[in-house]
């Protein structure tokens, strides 16, 4: 998959030094994986959660952040809208986002 855009991730991890690892594993398996809908998304990521309007959260570190991005199966394509805290998280509508 092709994921739009990584310096999201990192600037979220100069914040968050504790998440650092786990993004970096998010990165490189979504990287790597070539779903082409969300049966096979959940057997790389059983916990990934559809919110609707093609949006997309994984639970990162333990589920202590959450990482909202866009899927395009057709296209191979993510676009990651948002990564926070729960709290930041609690407070977006995810549906818009």
């Amino acid at each position: 998959m092709v994921v739009i855009s990584k310096s999201i991730l990192r600037d979220f991890g100069l914040e968050h030094g504790d998440a650092i690892d786990a993004l970096n594993d998010w990165y490189n398996v979504v990287k790597g994986a070539d779903w082409s809908n969300l049966n096979e998304l959940r057997q790389t990521f059983n916990s990934v959660d559809y919110v609707g309007n093609d949006r997309f959260v994984f639970n990162i570190r333990g589920n202590r952040y959450r990482l909202v991005v866009m899927i395009f199966f057709d296209i191979r394509t993510i676009f990651i809208r948002f990564i926070g805290t729960h709290a930041e998280y609690d407070k977006v509508d995810v549906t818009t986002i």
